[in-house]
């Protein structure tokens, strides 16, 4: 018998440890090295005196079959929660229902202003922008310059720090397939628990019940227990290459550098510090991409409020531009085992970059800074709010410039010409925002690669006709919870 490749996988959150679960279910070698000390990447659950905290929200519906299986082959299903999907749009001090309701947006908006808005939308549908090449343009063609205005420029400046017209459409393109204004309106007409075509429409998902880290949590477990090694606290430094292969790996962690002979590097780090890792070091073309790659980063707050301050929605989209929090998540709305008896936890979600003011703040000045908001939002009363915590999440989410996909797909070339037995995985590690079950998806099928030979083409997730978010019958459904276009995105 052939003895099967050693692996080393970089990063423990979703795709790296999916990659871990599918080598060691084949007992082929693996080990992976997490920089960080929790295992789940942004998929984690960070818990603090009896709270729990899951990171962007995580809702698990899938499309996708074999990660269906996947998660009940790591959970069991008692510990999955069948839970209503909410959300909702705070928008000049009212909530707007998401999906559409008709009645409820004609009565925030007014009949007006409603009839100004058909009147925005057909409009752009007879004589559409001419650029659409940036997220201003091609959300305007498809719902109208003026609920553009309403219910996309303020949340989408506010995550991503830059205007609209500097983000690619392909975000757009990526996070909000086949969904318009036209059907938006229709699947409001339609019964609720039938709404499952398009994704950002379901109403109902299945949640781990303490939080989407257990998940990995339970998944490293399984990987150990089966021979692999889960190390954290400890980062890859170097990726050694030579005759055209990558030979190694120099890890630092609590006891020093070590070198460590591979056959095989699956890799979830950002694809940028991966070339960067090279040694080596990638041509000054390749180093230049990478250098050339942006992200945007992220922090929770979560402050603990009496029960009566509870809402039903998942999160509430914050588009107020005189507040700075942009999306609010009720922890307790996703899972009454986050929360605690007679109180429950609202997590506020700040969109920032690594090093500006707003991440160097102190941990108390962010908590007084949610507090205030919290008020000023009116959604709990002054004095209300009893303590906080505050979690921060650097790389949170790759950057969509114009620039970007030339940037990937000149890193992209350059391995697999040069290094074809690094493989990128997940989100960061592809510089792709894709789904939970995307990222998995492609953890699972490089494996396939590896050890069966096989040529799967993993860029193709979430771009291939199979991935879209559009459901045909026989489809399963889709993927992860993050902030996304309010009105009309998937969840993450």
């Amino acid at each position: 018998m052939t003895t099967p490749p050693h692996t080393v996988v970089i990063g423990a959150g979703p795709a790296g440890l999916t990659a871990a679960y599918e080598l060691t279910k084949r007992s082929a070698p693996v080990q992976v090295f997490e920089a960080d000390d929790i295992v789940g990447g942004i998929s984690r659950t960070v818990e603090r005196d009896g709270w729990r905290f899951d990171i962007g929200g995580h809702r698990f519906f899938t499309k996708v079959p074999q990660v269906e299986a996947l998660w009940h082959e790591i959970l069991p299903d008692d510990d999955f929660l069948i839970r209503p999907r909410m959300s909702r749009i705070h928008y000049r001090g009212r909530l707007f229902d998401y999906p559409l309701k008709a009645s409820n947006a004609l009565r925030n908006l007014g009949m007006v202003e409603a009839i100004r808005c058909v009147g925005s939308y057909l409009a752009a549908r007879i004589s559409p922008p001419k650029d659409q090449s940036h997220l201003a343009g091609w959300v305007t063609a498809r719902f109208g310059a003026r609920l553009y205005s309403h219910f996309f420029k303020t949340y989408n400046e506010k995550l991503w720090g830059v205007p609209a017209t500097e983000l690619s459409s392909d975000w757009a393109a990526q996070r909000i397939k086949n969904l318009s204004l036209l059907n938006a309106v229709l699947n409001s007409l339609m019964p609720r628990r039938n709404q499952t075509d398009i994704t950002s429409l379901i109403e109902e998902f299945q949640y781990p019940k303490y939080g989407p880290g257990m998940m990995w949590e339970r998944c490293a477990e399984h990987v150990e227990k089966r021979g692999g090694a889960v190390t954290l606290n400890t980062g890859v430094r170097t990726v050694h290459r030579a005759d055209g292969r990558a030979v190694a790996v120099t890890v630092a962690g609590p006891t020093g550098e070590q070198r460590i002979d591979t056959d095989h590097v699956i890799s979830s780090m950002p694809i940028s510090e991966l070339v960067r890792a090279m040694d080596p070091p990638a041509p000054p073309e390749v180093l230049a991409a990478a250098e050339a790659l942006r992200y945007r980063d992220f922090l929770t707050v979560a402050l603990v409020v009496p029960q009566e301050f509870s809402f039903p929605d998942n999160w509430i989209y914050i588009h107020a531009p005189e507040v700075k929090v942009g999306r609010i998540q009720n922890f307790g709305s996703w899972s009454p085992y986050l929360v605690q008896d007679g109180r429950t936890c609202l997590g506020l979600e700040y969109f920032l970059t690594l090093g500006d003011e707003l991440w160097n703040s102190s941990d108390e000045d962010l908590i007084r800074l949610g507090t205030t908001e919290l008020e000023k939002l009116g959604l709990v009363r002054p004095g209300a709010v009893e303590s906080g915590y505050v979690v921060r999440m650097p790389k949170a989410y790759p950057f969509y410039d114009f620039a970007y996909a030339e940037n990937v797909d000149t890193i992209r070339r350059w391995l697999e010409r040069d290094v074809p037995n690094v493989h990128p995985v997940g989100r960061n590690g592809m510089h792709r925002y894709n789904n939970a079950d995307h990222s998995m998806m492609t953890a699972m099928l490089t494996v396939e690669n590896i050890l069966d030979g096989a040529d799967h083409d993993v860029w193709e997730i979430n771009v291939e006709e199979e991935y879209h978010e559009e459901k045909r019958p026989g489809d399963h459904g889709t993927g992860r919870a993050a902030p996304v276009l309010p009105v009309q995105a998937p969840g993450n």
